[in-house]
């Protein structure tokens, strides 16, 4: 945003200036649907841009299954395998270490300390950068350990040669989810969503370039996504730096460096809250690898993944925008209209999950036929397709709860929240239906749905009996604590602060 000249200070730029506060139209008797109303255009307002943005993103990884799947059977799985799992672990715990700038950003932003995005975002960078080091093992000896997991050893070899072409993609993550927080709490979604159409439209002709033009097989799929992920990086990059964010980007500072210890435990905090939640249903892939005609079932369930994640991109949007929300009204003292967007976040993200669940009835017989040819594993999917409508109901709250979870700055909680219901009630239930009762893939899968519904069951009663005024009033405690304090000083001590009240 520019401004003319004399007036460069950050008292001129309001919080969210271009869409109404809930605040004005918080009265026992406005009418509701004009609450309604005005509440769904703050969330749209980041929503839109960020579901165009993720679909883009996730479209390339369905895109390159596609082209992998129609290679062979093999190929597919093979894919699926290091995309899901080994690049899928990783992703899940970057992206949750950057949800952190959820908190810190929007917190900075709502009290017009516009500068401290850009060294939040710095400081992200060289958190998740080194994190990714420490993660590469994984890529290197893909192989062995996916051996170690009982997956077939075809399939373990090609996943794991797959594997070590896609760290160029791995340490992408490590700037593109900092650059996409740092943007979107300044409610500047509508490059994500350029620089996304941008990245999509690339990966689709690189793709057939690669596999088709090149004739370079399953590493060609590898490489398309390496090159599509590094220009939404780029992309995103090059807005910023180029004048895109003249309060919030005054260019690399050593400052950056300093309380990293601090933003490193925010970080580690919020990336367990949502790695255990990335991580549950990749693990039904390692346990689908162990059961009978394994490559059928993993193909099946994949393409069965993927169909979920791509519809995930919705409520993952919700995710974003209600953490935003509910962050902005606590800061501003507004317990009632953070519970407010709860609520409209939850419902509207519930009716899009039940629009795809009608589809995903409705076309159960035919949707696998974009991702393979194969008889057995269509019929394979069919059967699966069921719990897939399941899984995208439970999916289409679940996200937007955790949301609030950030807005509020209970990622630990919440951490102990998933781990209990995941992998103490879903994962063990998954294998007593699966191999002692015999069900295979259906029993994992509904073991999983069930820690899924009990994850979500705690969220709710969490977020019911929540009281809203005290978490407004802490928030607000902070934020003018934060204002009297030592600008240096001041940053450090809020990060201290919310890692101590995430716990």
């Amino acid at each position: 945003m520019q401004f003319s000249n004399g007036i460069t200070g950050e008292e001129s730029v309001p919080l969210l200036q271009k869409v109404p506060s809930i605040r004005e139209t918080d009265d026992e008797e406005e009418d509701l649907r004009k609450r309604v109303w005005i509440e769904s255009k703050l969330l749209w307002h980041i929503v839109g841009p960020a579901i165009f943005s993720r679909v883009s993103s996730f479209s390339m990884n369905v895109i390159t299954q596609a082209f992998a799947g129609h290679l062979g059977d093999l190929e597919l799985a093979s894919l699926s395998i290091a995309n899901n799992v080994i690049v899928g672990f990783n992703f899940g715990l970057l992206l949750g270490m950057a949800s952190a700038l959820e908190t810190l950003c929007g917190q900075a932003f709502g009290a017009k300390k516009f500068h401290m995005l850009g060294i939040y975002m710095q400081r992200s960078w060289i958190v998740l950068f080194l994190c990714s080091v420490l993660l590469l093992p994984m890529y290197v000896f893909a192989t062995p350990i996916l051996k170690l997991m009982g997956q077939p050893e075809d399939v373990a070899e090609q996943s794991g040669m797959v594997a070590v072409w896609l760290i160029p993609l791995h340490f992408s993550f490590a700037f593109q989810f900092p650059l996409q927080r740092f943007l979107q709490c300044q409610l500047k979604t509508a490059v994500i969503a350029w620089v996304s159409l941008v990245g999509l439209i690339v990966h689709i002709f690189v793709s057939w370039l690669f596999v088709y033009g090149f004739k370079l097989g399953l590493v060609g799929t590898a490489i398309t996504l390496n090159f599509s992920w590094w220009v939404l990086v780029f992309g995103l990059l090059a807005y910023t730096i180029c004048g895109g964010c003249p309060l919030s980007w005054t260019g690399f500072s050593i400052q950056s460096f300093s309380g990293l210890w601090d933003f490193l435990k925010l970080s580690a905090a919020s990336g367990v809250m949502l790695c255990l939640e990335n991580w549950y249903y990749r693990i039904i892939i390692l346990m689908t690898g162990n059961l009978k005609n394994a490559k059928i079932a993993v193909d099946a369930l994949s393409i069965c993944m993927t169909i979920n994640g791509w519809e995930m991109m919705i409520p993952l949007a919700f995710f974003a925008a209600t953490g935003v929300r509910v962050a902005n009204e606590l800061g501003a003292g507004n317990g009632k209209g953070a519970k407010f967007a709860t609520i409209v976040s939850v419902v509207t993200s519930m009716i899009f999950g039940l629009i795809f669940g009608v589809l995903i009835i409705g076309f159960h017989s035919n949707f696998a036929i974009i991702f393979t040819s194969s008889y057995n594993v269509i019929t394979a999917v069919d059967k699966l397709s069921v719990l897939l409508v399941f899984t995208i109901l439970f999916n289409s709250v679940q996200p937007v709860l955790s949301g609030v979870a950030v807005g509020s700055g209970w990622q630990a909680f919440v951490a102990y929240i998933n781990l209990g219901s995941y992998y103490i009630i879903g994962v063990p239930f998954g294998i007593l239906l699966g191999w002692i009762f015999n069900l295979g893939v259906e029993g994992i899968w509904i073991g999983m749905i069930c820690g899924t519904g009990v994850q979500t069951l705690l969220l709710a009663i969490t977020i019911i009996r929540c009281d809203w005024d005290n978490e407004a009033r802490k928030a607000t405690s902070q934020v003018k604590k934060w204002a009297k304090e030592d600008e240096v000083d001041g940053e450090n001590q809020i990060t201290a602060n919310l890692i101590e009240d995430s716990h």
